[in-house]
This record gives C-alpha cells, sequence and structure tokens, in this order.
C-alpha cells in the first residue's frame, strides 16, 4: 500500500475516534465507575486494554506526556475500577458520542459497509501485533456487534498501531517524549504551547528538550529546525507513514478511497468535539 494513501484513509476515520477523548459522555460514564478525575480517565480507559497495568507501562506506551502526570493520575486507580469496566465505560461512550454527533449515520447501509471496510483493515493489522504494545491490547479486546461500535473499534486498532510505530521511529532518532513534542512544535503543525499545556510538561523540561536539541544540530538559536532537525523529522513522519500502511493493503487503494468517501461526512460531524 503506498504509504501516503494509507495516511489519508487514517487521517479521515481519526475523528471517529479521536472524538472520544474530548467528549462529555467519557467523562460521565468513566465517572460512573468511580474515575472522575479528566486525565484518570484518560489514562487509565486508553491503558485499560492492556490490563491492571502500572504507571511505568503507560509512561513506556504514552511516550510524550509529563512522567509526573502519569504517575499522579495512575496512582492507585487500579484500586477504584478494573481495566474491564473501564473498556465498557469507554465503549458506551462511543456510543452515546457517535449517536448524538452523527446521527444519521448510525443506522445505515453506509455505516455497515464502511465498518467491514475498516475491520478488514484492523484485522490484517492484527497479523502484525509484534513491538505495538499498546495496539496489542486494544486487540485483545472482543468486537463489538453494532456497526457503528466496530467501526469506532476499528479506527481504535488502526490508531494505536500506527502510534506504536511512531514512538518505534521517535525512538530510533532518540528522542525522549519532551523531545518529540519539541520537534513537533518546530515543525509547525502545532503550536508549542497548546503541546506543552495538553501533555502538561514543565518549563524545564521543555528548555531542556530544546537545549538538547540544539546540542545535537536539530534546532537552530531561534528554536528553527536547522537542514538535519527538517530531515530528521521528514524520516520520522515518513517511517511512521511506512511502518502504518500494511494493513490497509487488505482492502486496497479502491477499498481506501471508497471508505474515505463513506466516512468523510461522518469524521465532520465528530470533529465538531475537538472544539
Amino acid at each position: 500500500m503506498d504509504p501516503l494513501i494509507a495516511r489519508k484513509t487514517w487521517r479521515t476515520l481519526e475523528p471517529v475516534h479521536g472524538a472520544i477523548y474530548f467528549v462529555p459522555e467519557a467523562r460521565e460514564e468513566y465517572a460512573g465507575v468511580g474515575i472522575d478525575d479528566r486525565m484518570r480517565g484518560y489514562f487509565a480507559s486508553r491503558a485499560a486494554p492492556m490490563g491492571a497495568v502500572p504507571a511505568s507501562v503507560v509512561i513506556a506506551t504514552f511516550f510524550n506526556f509529563d512522567l509526573e502526570l502519569v504517575r499522579r493520575s495512575m496512582d492507585g486507580v487500579w484500586d477504584h475500577v478494573t481495566p474491564e469496566s473501564m473498556t465498557a465505560a469507554r465503549l458506551r461512550a462511543a456510543d452515546r458520542m457517535l449517536r448524538r454527533l452523527a446521527p444519521d449515520a448510525v443506522d445505515t447501509p453506509e455505516m455497515a459497509e464502511a465498518a467491514e471496510l475498516a475491520r478488514i483493515a484492523a484485522l490484517a493489522a492484527c497479523d502484525r501485533p509484534e513491538g505495538r504494545p499498546l495496539f496489542a491490547g486494544h486487540a485483545s479486546l472482543a468486537w463489538p456487534d453494532e456497526p457503528h461500535l466496530v467501526l469506532w473499534h476499528a479506527q481504535s486498532l488502526l490508531r494505536e498501531f500506527r502510534g506504536d510505530g511512531h514512538i518505534v521511529a521517535l525512538t530510533v532518532e532518540g528522542l525522549n517524549g519532551c523531545e518529540a513534542l519539541v520537534t513537533h512544535a518546530a515543525a509547525g503543525d502545532v503550536s508549542a504551547e497548546i503541546l506543552r499545556a495538553t501533555r502538561q510538561r514543565t518549563g524545564d523540561d521543555w528548555l531542556a528538550a530544546e537545549e538538547r536539541l540544539r546540542s545535537i544540530g536539530w534546532l537552530d538559536p531561534d528554536l528553527a529546525f536547522t537542514d538535519l532537525g527538517r530531515d530528521r523529522r521528514a524520516w520520522i513522519e515518513q517511517r511512521t507513514d511506512e511502518l502504518a500502511a500494511a494493513p490497509y493493503d487488505a482492502i486496497g487503494a479502491d477499498g481506501c478511497a471508497r471508505l474515505r468517501e463513506l466516512v468523510r461526512p461522518m469524521s465532520k460531524a465528530m470533529a465538531s468535539a475537538f472544539g
């Protein structure tokens, strides 16, 4: 599969999955099982498919969040809720958010067709779990029955499959989590302020990351990419695309195009959750 086609397909579908991190339904469902802190709910719900793992595993698999934030958020979380109840709460939240944000799409032939295409690709990803621990945890979950939840779960798998590969590429380049964020900011897609705030990185962490990236020649004194830094970040993105492409071979370029066509209206509706 052409990695660019695979990337376009993933990007078109991503709001279907990604909205779960922003919608009130998620916070309500997590509070209903005993987790009423937003960040604890985020980390516990996304990590739950791996089982009752400690903070160290979440730090390793989520990669770019402040380490102390993860430790605080995961401290004692499995004393209050089981992984199974968190994954069930997350699926309930997905059902509610899809029915609220894209009600006209849920019970349609187009949804059933999109769900089947996405499921085929996600099942192909399940043949390649090596080196992808967060994906493998999600792949161990039972498939839901309703097509709109099949689509959501399939995209969840494809998202984590890609994310694990992205961490591999970042690690090959020797970057830690905060350094990865600084290079993301330097690329210009998202501001440093937003990245620092959403991952709750401290000023000291951020300054240390900037200093190291200057010392290895990736950033200039104004924190812009040098030619070396631009080339290495481009390699990270290219390798991420390449590592994420294989599952889409199962539906081919025509299947990817059809999947994007089917999902695009719903993705636009789901994007409203991102504010």
